[in-house]
């Protein structure tokens, strides 16, 4: 059930903040709606890294955290293991290396702009919210973590 759950939500919620609203509301905006960037190859390599990165991270969530990455539905265990050993938050890495390529696919300032308002978002989250519920769900092995493992 988790695994279903965790494949609803990917599809959900990066697919709402990677598809549609670039879809939605920053590619309608640019003069030339099939331009593609300078920098176009670029992208592929920073797709496939990005969604490996949501994969592996989804697939920790379900196996080692009896949960899933849905806030109201986290992991029963604190997921320090995978990528989760190198980063604190490597979802958030993921999707933001997923937008960066659909910058660089093309060539937008709007797409770039909005990588950078999605890291301002994710770090805002990251502050005011799941920080504090780990610490509190968590208690000290989540402040081990953090003293180990960088934001």
């Amino acid at each position: 059930m988790n695994a279903l759950k965790t494949t609803l939500f990917l599809l959900a919620v990066p697919g709402f903040v990677l598809f549609v609203v670039p879809v939605t509301f920053i590619l309608p905006v640019e003069k030339n709606a099939i331009h593609l960037g300078p920098f176009a190859w670029a992208a592929l390599p920073l797709w496939i890294s990005g969604l490996a990165i949501l994969l592996w991270c989804a697939i920790d969530f379900v196996r080692t955290g009896k949960g899933t990455p849905i806030p109201v539905d986290p992991p029963k265990v604190l997921v320090i293991g995978g990528l989760y050993r190198y980063v604190r938050n490597p979802m958030y890495l993921g999707v933001l290396t997923v937008a960066a390529g659909q910058a660089l696919w093309r060539g937008s300032p709007f797409l770039f702009s909005y990588v950078l308002l999605l890291w301002g978002a994710f770090q805002t989250f990251i502050l005011l919210y799941e920080e504090p519920h780990l610490r509190k769900t968590f208690g000290q092995a989540y402040l081990d973590y953090c003293q180990t493992v960088p934001r």
